[in-house]
């Protein structure tokens, strides 16, 4: 018989919102379901081109050399009408390192745009398990890189630029803040780390505690991790960059912000490495959103708790770009 592992309780606005996903979406997500989820209709009926415009963003893609010289894609947003230099986000999308796009989670990027006149660098990194790790991590490191280098072109403060990513993006956002510091830069000002997927050995309790419950429960982080780790997940070959809870050295580092759920499974990795960067002398901010579900501020952002989620992290990103 399983031992049913107790858990925090979802918030109670917010279990609400999860017992109508659950007729759209399945708990666990096996490898067989990736590319009907990659198929699968937009959440939206409004484009990200008409998203943009109604705010008054206007978007430039460019191909730009990813790992081992192969071509990827960037997305360039500001403000329109945006002149002069000011600060940058570098942006790593979600999506369990197996499906998405680099403009899954746009609306957490709109206000930085429009609020704090930041240009944004979005980059189209390749998916496992076609393309497993080291490419994902390294087509970001490659769009940062990029990013940089463009700087003066794009408008970017290079003293003001940060990354940032969700979820999947937000384990690619810190393996990549890794690589700045390990293989000449660039220097980031700060690292933007919502509700990172960080660790590959399913060995927490958070993990244990949300499975086949909740949205993106331990089946799905097994899937996820296997895509893009194959046969080497929870063995000892498995890169820092690809997982970077694995990092014992995590001194240099720049500033961090990170948040999750009580109630998510990347709850004790993600309060594990805000943990650790204190340990190293790396200042870093953190919040525990009491039954948060994995992703509650993009799936019910009409809540409480994912407005203070919301208004907690864009403060620390004015704060960060000196906004």
């Amino acid at each position: 018989m399983t031992k049913t592992v107790k858990r925090p309780p979802f918030d109670p606005e917010l279990e609400a919102v999860l017992a109508l996903l659950s007729d759209q979406m399945p708990p666990t997500i096996t490898p067989e379901m990736i590319p009907l989820l990659r198929q699968a209709a937009p959440v939206s009926d409004v484009s990200v081109d008409d998203v943009l415009a109604t705010a008054g963003i206007v978007r430039r893609d460019v191909t730009i050399p990813g790992h081992d010289g192969d071509a990827i894609e960037v997305s360039v947003l500001s403000r329109e009408g945006r002149t002069g230099i000011g600060p940058g986000v570098f942006h790593t999308h979600g999506g369990g390192m197996i499906m998405g796009d680099r403009f899954v989670g746009l609306d957490q990027l709109l206000g930085w745009i429009t609020d704090l006149d930041a240009v944004v660098v979005t980059v189209e990194y390749r998916l496992a398990p076609e393309f497993p790790d080291p490419y994902p991590v390294r087509d970001c490191y490659a769009g940062l890189r990029w990013t940089a280098e463009h700087a003066e072109e794009l408008g970017i403060d290079l003293g003001r630029l940060i990354i940032a990513g969700a979820s999947a993006g937000g384990g690619l956002a810190a393996g990549t803040a890794l690589l700045a510091r390990d293989e000449g830069g660039p220097a980031l000002a700060g690292q933007l780390l919502i509700y990172p997927m960080l660790d590959d050995r399913d060995q927490t309790v958070s993990s244990a505690q949300i499975d086949g419950v909740g949205v993106w429960d331990r089946g799905s982080n097994v899937t996820g991790w296997s895509a893009l780790l194959g046969e080497r997940r929870g063995t000892e070959d498995v890169s820092v960059y690809a997982a970077p809870a694995r990092a014992t050295d995590l001194s240099g580092l720049p500033p961090a912000f990170i948040d999750c759920g009580s109630a998510e499974v990347f709850r004790d990795e993600d309060v594990a490495y805000a943990t650790a960067l204190w340990a190293a002398g790396v200042q870093a901010e953190l919040h525990v959103w009491p039954g948060g579900f994995h992703g509650f501020d993009l799936m019910a952002p009409h809540t409480v708790l994912a407005q203070a989620m919301r208004a907690a992290r864009d403060s620390w990103v004015a704060r960060t770009l000196g906004v």
